[in-house]
């Protein structure tokens, strides 16, 4: 419950309200929180904008609020603070920014927090899923009461043994001093500051002109351990007699095993211990994963067809057009219009889809990066025929997402092998599994059409038509899951997500945004950002468009029209620092694009080059195309908790945006992807990232934190789209650009694993 400090009101910052928390019984100090927040907008009413009111992240939030009292923090004896994450730390860096937040509470240095990842915990309902940049919103204030609470009876336990008075006492670096110089460790108070009941106190938090953590920029706790090979992964887990395990699968999407010919062959192979049939093909269990490869492709299988059997590029194109809505009927002043297609995308994560399970009478035990573990836990018991408190799942550190690990059909693999041998797995796909049978995001088409008048954008239509998102991952838990898996409940979720996320941030007169979905033949995914690189891609080549037809220079025309000061004020940042307008050479530009989510604000600048001796280049197995030369990015995201972790994320941004526009796309042939792994699909290499990168963290224009994970890809993909279209005088209209051009000649589909290259050293420099 919130309270107001001195007769506070609602206006006042976070560090100026009184929050109330419970001290948990236990053997240490274990304190929890408890929130009754309802998330608020300073937006009067009422508000041409949805997302003003509520947006997508407003959702999540407040589904978590009310299980944000069984999150605790933990004193241990040795001085050190730990904190059980309930979210999946995938490379975006919130185990750093969440122990940032303790050690800002508790005056305690970063290293002597111990940040892990939370078990599945039913009990936390929606408190548990990783997505839609909501880590950080949701968490922020409720990590910040517990360890608050956790400083305040360690000095009231320390005023006791010093023998002072709680204000004559000093937290720094963990230790507690009185003014005659006396001093205690934390972890020596661990005990004594415990309680043997639960007791509700009230706690204020650090005021914002305190800060001296939170807001500065700090390396990632993990960083020497990733880059020097000690951080652990699933695959690097060691759990007892978990042997590797691989799958055959079908060479088309979604098939099925008919028959095997030759198991008992295969069984007797070098290494191989098991060899058995499941839901998805054939599983291999071996001594190694050599020996799981050699297997599969010696598997001799007779497969039913696919969900998408002979489909293709081309036909699933004529599918969406006859799904499109229409934008009505054409009004008599001058019309912008323009469709858009955006070709099928690889959601697969560098680190390959993999999980370890242990399944034994009566109970099963699961390991693995997993985004929506509640979902994870409870649909494998069901798979298993178990109590779901008879399932254990372990969140594991994952190398990368792009919303991949949403969905846990690694884990549910493995826990069916597991069960079928009676023997641990140590399951992990095939680069070609992830291209070919893995989640993509889905194709779409968007149109668009803008009237206007003189100076005056009189309205916006946009009709955004998609193969169907699978959303069956639901708010992180079975029931809402199931409801995203009916055939009516996926369309409801699909257009709460829709119409919660997509901003309309442009003064554009009477505007609407329309999703229609159609055709759920593929293992579609909420990849980074979802439906925003597509729909605010097309919005702002149209508004370059406007802009052009209306004789403004593009930079000027978004500034008018947009809606507010924080987003003006990004997009003039990248003009300046950018340089934008400046003299450039025949067949090279410059692109802007903006865009606005979950409270938070982007800009992008870009140069691009064109030139035929650019586009032209040779790259070994490879179109080169156009390259970006620049970018600058400025971003907004309110109070940016850790700045160094901001950047990098719109690092990563940066090369999302550069993959989608110019060179990252699956290709549909015959009901199955043609890419068989990452040598085919073509994400942003070395020799396409812009030798000049510029990253602007504005100044915090808020007290809180707003969404930040996926903030700069549309505004990226968009941008280079713009500059690509400046620089060749014509405007793109399919994405990625070279999508046309097949640059690589197929692997096979059987057997389905390509052979494992033995000629890399033979491309070293």
């Amino acid at each position: 419950m919130m309270m107001g400090s001195n007769g506070g009101g609602p206006d006042e910052g976070i560090g100026r309200r009184r929050f109330l928390g419970y001290v948990v019984a236990a053997p240490t100090l274990v304190v929890a929180t408890e929130l009754n927040l309802t998330p608020t907008s300073d937006v009067g009413l009422p508000s041409p904008e949805l997302t003003e009111l509520l947006d997508l992240n407003d959702m999540m939030t407040a589904a978590a609020l009310p299980t944000s009292g069984l999150i605790s923090v933990e004193v241990n004896q040795d001085g050190t603070v730990s904190f059980a994450l309930p979210r999946a730390e995938v490379g975006q860096g919130i185990t750093t920014s969440t122990a940032m937040l303790i050690a800002e509470e508790m005056a305690v240095p970063l290293e002597r927090v111990r940040v892990t990842l939370a078990d599945a915990r039913p009990e936390l309902v929606f408190n548990q899923l990783t997505g839609g940049s909501n880590t950080t919103i949701a968490t922020y204030v409720p990590i910040r009461v517990a360890a608050a609470i956790a400083r305040n009876r360690l000095l009231a336990t320390a005023a006791t043994e010093l023998g002072s008075a709680v204000t004559d006492l000093t937290l720094k670096a963990g230790v507690i001093t009185n003014r005659s110089g006396r001093s205690v460790d934390i972890g020596a108070l661990a005990e004594k500051a415990a309680s043997t009941r639960t007791q509700q106190v009230s706690v204020e938090l650090t005021s914002r002109e305190n800060f001296t953590v939170i807001g500065r920029p700090h390396n990632r706790i993990d960083a020497l351990d990733a880059v020097t090979g000690r951080k652990k992964f699933a695959m690097d887990l060691d759990v007892p007699d978990a042997k590797p395990t691989m799958v055959c699968r079908p060479p088309t999407i979604n098939g099925k095993v008919g028959s095997v010919a030759n198991l008992a062959e295969v069984r007797a192979m070098p290494g191989v211990t098991d060899v058995v049939t499941i839901s998805t093909g054939v599983a291999v269990r071996a001594r190694t994963f050599g020996q799981c490869i050699d297997a599969v492709r010696a598997l001799r299988v007779s497969w039913k067809s696919g969900t998408a059997e002979g489909t293709s590029d081309e036909t699933v194109l004529r599918k969406l057009e006859a799904a499109e809505l229409p934008l009505g009927l054409k009004p008599l002043t001058p019309t912008v219009e323009g469709k858009f297609t955006f070709y099928f995308r690889s959601n697969s994560a560098l680190e390959p889809n993999c999980a370890i399970a242990d399944v034994r009478a009566g109970r099963a035990e699961i390991w693995s990066a997993l985004k929506s573990p509640l979902t994870a836990k409870q649909t494998i018991a069901a798979k298993l025929g178990l109590p779901v408190g008879s399932v254990t799942v372990h969140v594991t550190e994952g190398g990368g997402s792009f919303g991949r690990k949403l969905f846990f059909d690694a884990a549910l693999e493995a826990a069916e092998v597991s069960q079928k041998i009676g023997k641990p797995v140590k399951l992990m796909w095939h680069r070609a599994d992830d291209s070919r049978q893995g989640r993509t995001h889905p194709m779409a088409t968007s149109r668009v059409r803008a009237a206007y008048l003189g100076n005056t954008v009189l309205s916006y239509k946009q009709r955004h038509t998609s193969v169907s998102t699978d959303l069956g991952h639901g708010l992180g838990e079975i029931i809402t899951a199931m409801a995203a898996r009916l055939p009516v409940g996926d369309i409801g979720f699909s257009q709460t997500f829709f119409h919660l996320s997509q901003a309309m941030s442009y003064n554009f007169g009477a505007s609407s945004q329309l999703l229609n979905e159609t055709d759920k033949s593929f293992n579609t995914g909420s990849m980074r950002n979802v439906y925003s690189p597509d729909v605010t891609c097309a919005r702002e080549l149209i508004v370059d468009q406007l802009a052009a037809k209306m004789g403004k220079d593009p930079y000027r025309f978004r500034h008018d029209f947009l809606r507010d000061d924080r987003s003006r004020a990004v997009l003039a940042k990248v003009a300046e620092v950018g340089a934008w307008g400046r003299s450039m050479q025949a067949g090279t530009a410059q692109g802007i694009a903006f865009h606005a989510e979950y409270k938070a604000v982007s800009a992008v600048l870009v140069e691009i080059d064109c030139r035929p001796e650019t586009v032209n280049r040779p790259i070994r197995d490879g179109v080169a195309g156009p390259r970006v030369t620049k970018m600058v990015i400025a971003v907004d995201v309110g109070l940016a908790v850790n700045p160094r972790g901001l950047e990098a994320q719109m690092m990563g941004c940066a090369m999302d945006g550069i993959a989608l526009a110019l060179t990252s796309s699956l290709h549909l042939r015959d009901g199955y992807f043609l890419e068989a792994s990452w040598d085919n699909y073509f994400y942003t290499r070395q020799w396409n990232t812009p030798p000049e990168l510029r990253i602007i963290v504005m100044p915090s224009t808020s007290e809180e934190p707003g969404g930040a994970g996926e903030l700069g890809v549309a505004a990226s993909l968009a941008a280079v789209a713009c500059a690509y279209g400046r620089a060749t005088g014509t405007m793109p209209t399919s994405f990625p650009i070279n999508h046309g051009t097949l640059s690589f000649t197929p692997k096979p589909t059987v057997p389905p694993i390509p052979p494992s290259p033995t000629d890399g050293l033979n491309h070293a420099r």
